[in-house]
């Protein structure tokens, strides 16, 4: 089985052509970093008109890298659901219009649950391998942030184990990127500068850092990082102390929580998903932590962990495998599909 596969929830167009067992046949990305830089994050208007313009080459050269055209494949999937909507809308009305001119069934794909499966992507040499059910995930991008238990690939089967109440991870590292001005994104940079600096010049309390509550926040580290450069004037080496104590912070949350979770689900296998996966700090930490357990740590690579349209095809290969399919009502919207526990906001649970 051939899925096209189609992913317009945020900033990155993609397009990609992928099989049932998670052969990527390709696998093209269009970014729009360079468009949303100058203001610091992104501007929904802005991706949306950019998906417009842009989808269809994408998804021509898609078709050309993998060596087939609409004809040959057996099924199209699309993201709809989270992300921005009048993104998302492009998407969707595009598989709509592709799926009814080749006559093939339409699947929609919830952006989460292409994350928590794109450790199945086959792309060659170096592939990660497979994880075995259950597993527990860490899903950490600029929009989410959460921990899952995955008894099996299908949305049902997924169990939020905890997630964070306010900011999602890869937000807070754009966000303390821009307090220190080194533009966006924040999360390469941040991870390319912290090795050259000293955490421990920097203190910085490790936000909700108790492992009896899977719970995270990373609003208020943001604001220790703000009160610390209006107390101090940081030179360049300064900021490099500030982005190693930062992302120690976080990154040392995140993989004690992760490992945490395994644990008491009592699973041998974890995964790190999204985009905050391709951080070094995060997966050698995690790595660290989890071979002390015993565990099985399963890092896809980096071309899985950003927004991609592989594993959009690949997640909705599966739902056809199963013989659904979603009819011309599908929509977008921003709400994932995966049951949310975290209450977001402050106060007692």
């Amino acid at each position: 089985m051939l899925v096209l596969g189609i992913e317009t929830s945020c900033d990155e167009t993609g397009a990609a052509v992928v099989d049932e067992r998670g052969h990527v046949r390709s696998d093209v990305v269009h970014s729009q970093v360079s468009l949303h830089a100058p203001y610091g994050g992104i501007v929904p208007e802005l991706a949306s008109r950019d998906h417009a313009k842009n989808l269809a080459p994408v998804v021509r050269d898609a078709l050309r890298r993998a060596g087939v055209e609409l004809a040959d494949v057996d099924g199209i999937a699309v993201t709809n659901r989270p992300g921005l909507v009048g993104a998302l809308m492009v998407g969707v009305q595009a598989a709509k219009g592709l799926a009814w001119a080749a006559d093939k069934p339409l699947v929609g794909v919830d952006h989460l649950m292409g994350h928590l499966l794109s450790v199945f992507l086959r792309r060659g040499e170096g592939d990660a391998p497979l994880p075995r059910f259950p597993f527990v995930c860490l899903l950490a991008s600029g929009g989410h942030t959460a921990i899952y238990r995955v008894d099996a690939p299908r949305a049902g089967a997924v169990a939020e184990l905890g997630a964070t109440r306010d900011d999602a991870a890869g937000e807070a590292f754009d966000k303390v990127a821009k307090l220190l001005g080194l533009g966006y994104p924040g999360g390469p940079v941040i991870d390319k500068l912290a090795p050259n600096g000293d955490a421990s010049r920097v203190r910085l309390v490790a936000p909700m850092s108790s492992r009896a509550s899977l719970e995270m926040s990373f609003s208020g580290i943001k604001t220790q990082v703000a009160a610390y450069l209006a107390a101090r004037d940081a030179g360049r080496a300064g900021i490099a102390d500030v982005c190693a104590a930062f992302q120690a912070a976080v990154t040392g949350v995140l993989a004690d929580k992760l490992i945490a979770a395994a644990v008491r689900e009592n699973v041998d296998d974890v995964v790190l998903g999204g985009g905050v996966a391709a951080n070094r700090e995060l997966r050698r930490r995690t790595a660290e932590l989890g071979a002390a357990r015993g565990l099985r740590v399963l890092v896809p690579p980096l071309a899985s962990c950003t927004d991609n349209a592989a594993m959009i095809a690949y997640a909705g290969a599966l739902r056809l495998l199963e013989g659904e399919r979603d009819d011309w009502s599908l929509a977008a919207t921003s709400r994932t599909s995966l049951e949310r526990r975290t209450r977001k906001g402050g106060g007692k649970r």
